[in-house]
């Protein structure tokens, strides 16, 4: 039955989910648009203070000086908002993300690019730690993670409208009206934020990251998580840089819209797996999830390299309105993108709802979100960096070999410490 305070908490999802889509249109318009960076920018390689640093070094730090700031937020972020009221904490957010993505347009060089990103590492850290954690707080705890699978739905969905959008708007009229949609996108969720969004009464005195960085659930989660941050990042960075790049630098060179497709086959099937698998990891529990997703991530990872020789056996070099002519090798990396999107709809809601159920029960739900972004970032840091100098010195297919790689190693030491603590009931014992 249901009773007098449904209405306003389902609106009060309905304003976070919001914030979500207004979060990942950004960071999704910024991803599908990087191969178009490189290319227009051109990084060179530079001297800095008598040292050289590669142009694949420069590459990289295009994603990695996003996840520095990232990095950098997360603490403070967290902190504050446990400490003081997350409804504020996300305003004043939403609010320089309106200023941060209006200041693209004017990036004219590898360093202000750099720079600007980093500003948009701090919008989206915040954003999300401030969304997921009033979302785990607001939901009860037989739903938590069918309410953030929701969130990261509406995400996905502006992912896909993001990619699709930003390649269709940049190729036709160029940077500057991408970034006014997503601009006036974060003004509107500060409006429907600040009118709908109640005050939030929790206050946690002292550092709750203290406490929760020895709990135990958490320690084993993180072995994992620690290492599958290299996969993710690197593959599903790469995929359409990959799609993007010139011929000569091991890409396949389509063009701005078709790059977006690729993105947007992982969005797509990664949003409709949510809003199933969170209820079923409700109800079946989170490390088999966890387990599973991760390794099946990992496998498919290391099969992208070879789109090319599937698309030769199949014939698949077709010619598409809009997208133009296409390499054989396109479409299996469209498939292969899906099939990455399915393969995370599974382990994501689980993971996240292991964190807000511990950091409810403790007290701290943001920092314990603020802990999860934490173990992500070294991993998120070093990948780019790591498959900026494998695709310059190496080989395109070798970031995917290795990405993938650091997926597969994160599930078996992820089963290891559960299999030690819980025997034969490891993957069920969550």
């Amino acid at each position: 039955m249901s009773n007098a305070t449904d209405g306003p908490k389902r609106s009060q999802f309905w304003a976070l989910y919001l914030t979500r889509f207004a979060e990942g249109f950004g960071f999704i318009t910024l991803l599908t648009l990087l191969p178009t960076y490189i290319n227009a920018l051109d990084p060179q390689a530079v001297t800095v203070l008598g040292v050289t640093v590669s142009a694949g070094f420069v590459i990289g730090m295009y994603t990695t000086g996003f996840t520095l700031a990232q990095t950098a937020a997360v603490v403070p972020l967290a902190w504050a908002g446990d400490r003081f009221d997350k409804r504020r904490v996300l305003l004043v957010v939403l609010a320089a993300g309106a200023g941060v993505y209006a200041l693209f347009p004017s990036v004219d060089s590898s360093a202000t690019f750099v720079a600007v990103r980093a500003l948009q590492g701090f919008v989206v850290t915040g954003a999300g730690l401030m969304t997921l954690s009033l979302v785990g707080q607001i939901a009860e705890a037989g739903t938590r993670a069918d309410k953030i699978g929701k969130a990261n739905a509406a995400s996905f969905a502006a992912s896909i409208l993001g990619s699709l959008g930003a390649g269709a708007i940049y190729d036709a009229v160029g940077f500057g009206p991408v970034f006014g949609v997503i601009t006036a996108l974060m003004v509107a969720a500060w409006l429907v934020t600040w009118g709908v969004l109640d005050d939030d009464p929790t206050r946690v005195e002292g550092f709750p990251f203290s406490d929760l960085a020895v709990n135990r659930k958490l320690l084993t989660i993180s072995t994992f998580r620690a290492q599958y941050a290299f996969a993710v990042t690197m593959v599903r960075t790469w995929v359409p840089i990959y799609a993007g790049t010139a011929v000569s630098g091991g890409g396949l060179a389509v063009g701005a819209t078709a790059v977006a497709v690729t993105v947007t086959a992982e969005k797509a099937t990664n949003m409709v797996g949510q809003l199933f698998t969170g209820r079923l990891s409700d109800a079946y529990g989170r490390s088999l999830f966890v387990f599973g997703g991760g390794g099946a991530y990992g496998v498919i990872a290391m099969a992208i390299p070879f789109s090319a020789p599937i698309g030769a056996a199949l014939g698949s070099g077709v010619t598409v309105p809009v997208l133009g002519g296409l390499p054989p090798a396109y479409l299996p990396l469209v498939g292969l993108s899906g099939l990455l999107g399915v393969a995370d709809s599974f382990r994501e809601p689980a993971s996240m709802a292991l964190f807000a159920d511990e950091g409810t029960d403790d007290g701290g739900v943001a920092s314990s979100f603020g802990i999860r972004e934490l173990v992500w970032r070294p991993g998120s840091v070093a990948g780019p960096l790591i498959a900026g100098w494998l695709m310059v010195e190496v080989s395109m297919a070798s970031v995917f070999y290795v990405g993938g790689a650091f997926a597969v190693t994160g599930v078996v030491a992820f089963l290891a410490i559960l299999a030690r603590d819980h025997g034969r009931a490891a993957l069920t014992a969550w």
